[in-house]
């Protein structure tokens, strides 16, 4: 039984346990995806790995599955946290998106000096983070934080992790991780319009952080975080 369809379902998973499906999933797997009774569906809940489901009702409002085995075990990503400045609605969702996928293991908007959101919709940036896992093959999701300032994240920092701080001032420096510490870890990407003078002088003094130049050019801050997690990731996570 091969299933090709990966579908998120927050449940405890047990061998022959029934799970329902909300209104949302039923319509996209009978609806858009025209599956009937008996057909294979891989769930995950980010728990208990990847599981092999089959349809016991096809109905478009009010589907079941049927859990069979567990496929696949759980992976979870390295212990890294991406730390970035909400910009505009399309380019944060990509942003969770593509942290999701790259591995990061936590998400948490920051609002800086400079950030012009107020507020973002935890839930919907949560969303996309899950349609993530679904589309890369993962079988963890990384929790999204609500938004929160970065001076109060800075307080209560935990002692023992360290910060990649994409620093705008260092364009065009030599940046290498090459002997970096391994362990706990977060990314910082600022706001389109950099850190405010105070905000860097905090960070530059920062006992964990490690400022790094991100290349010879000024790049969008949805494109930063891409680049900083990829860095990271060749030199010091699951990729290395």
């Amino acid at each position: 039984m091969a299933a090709n369809i990966r579908l998120y379902l927050d449940q405890e998973y047990a061998p022959g346990q029934s799970c329902a499906l909300t209104q949302a999933q039923s319509h996209y797997l009978f609806g858009v995806m025209r599956l009937d009774v008996n057909a294979a569906v891989t769930v995950f809940n980010g728990r208990d790995g990847a599981w092999l489901a089959q349809v016991a009702k096809a109905d478009r409002r009010k589907g079941v599955l049927t859990l069979i085995e567990q496929s696949a075990p759980l992976i979870t990503p390295p212990d890294l946290w991406l730390l970035f400045a909400p910009i505009k609605k399309a380019r944060t969702d990509f942003i969770v998106e593509k942290a999701a996928e790259l591995g990061a293991a936590r998400i948490m908007p920051v609002q800086t000096d400079f950030t012009n959101a107020e507020r973002v919709r935890q839930d919907r940036l949560q969303a996309h983070a899950i349609e993530a896992a679904e589309q890369c093959g993962a079988t963890f999701v990384p929790p999204v934080d609500d938004l929160v300032r970065l001076d109060r994240v800075l307080a209560d920092w935990p002692k023992d992790r360290h910060l990649m701080f994409c620093d705008e001032t260092r364009l065009g420096a030599a940046t290498s991780l090459a002997g970096a510490p391994r362990g706990p870890w977060a990314v910082l990407i600022g706001p389109e319009g950099g850190f405010s003078p105070a905000e860097h002088a905090r960070l530059s003094a920062h006992p964990m952080a490690h400022p790094v130049s991100l290349g010879p050019r000024i790049l969008r801050a949805d494109t930063a975080a891409v680049a900083a997690l990829t860095l990271w990731q060749s030199a010091l996570g699951d990729w290395a």
